[in-house]
């Protein structure tokens, strides 16, 4: 997977979910994606995005190129815009904590941002599992002439007896034939997403992992986490 910041809960379940979980970084980057930004509650209503700033490249850059624009003040900006949960949200404290220790650290990139992002998520929900990069991994694959090929081609690097899993969004232009042929068993996770209480407010789907961590118990988190289906 693309290196996502604060993602969405199906993405922390397919973390928690496989023994093995790469953040692909050698691809071209695509603003105003989910790399740089995410989504958390907006005063009222509605939503408001969170954002890490980048600094200004090529259309042609990669994700492992991305570098952050660490003159802006924006994880002082994150942090006020989270004040909205204070008065609401049960976990409001925990959570802060949570991310100003995140935020102790400096970063140059967004890649390395959003992998100690996700580290200390999972740390925090007790899901034993490293990031492994795939720029850094130094592992030699086939290059990839589609778009499916990115995946297939690292599976087939990491060995015999690979079985794959990726959102259902994969569904659109990854080939199980393609997959089965090549010694790859292809699945496609379906979490079964399930409103939960935003304290008086009307629910905002799909929202970021903290608006999740804010208004919910670990226990109610891993109980999400583990309600999908493999196609």
């Amino acid at each position: 997977m693309q290196p996502y910041f604060f993602p969405y809960l199906g993405y922390l379940s397919l973390i928690k979910h496989t023994d093995v979980f790469i953040l692909l970084d050698t691809v071209q980057f695509i603003r105003h994606g989910w790399i740089e930004r995410n989504r958390i509650l907006k005063e009222k209503e509605g939503w408001i995005y969170i954002k890490a700033p980048l600094k200004k490249e090529g259309r042609s850059t990669l994700i492992k190129d991305c570098l952050l624009d660490n003159a802006v003040p924006w994880r002082e900006k994150i942090l006020s815009q989270c004040q909205i949960y204070k008065k609401i949200a049960p976990n409001y404290k925990e959570v802060m904590d949570l991310m100003k220790g995140i935020f102790s650290k400096d970063f140059n990139c967004i890649t390395s941002l959003n992998r100690h992002i996700l580290t200390e998520i999972c740390r925090y929900l007790g899901i034993d599992r490293e990031m492994l990069v795939f720029s850094e991994m130094n592992l030699s694959i086939q290059q990839p002439t589609a778009a499916d090929e990115w995946a297939l081609n690292i599976c087939q690097g990491m060995g015999n007896n690979i079985t794959y899993i990726n959102p259902m969004g994969g569904m659109a232009f990854m080939d199980k034939k393609k997959f089965a042929e090549r010694g790859v068993e292809l699945y496609f996770q379906q979490l079964n997403l399930e409103s939960y209480k935003q304290g008086y407010r009307d629910f905002e789907p799909g929202l970021s992992i903290l608006d999740v961590l804010m208004f919910n118990s670990k226990d109610s988190i891993h109980a999400m986490l583990d309600k999908y289906e493999l196609h």
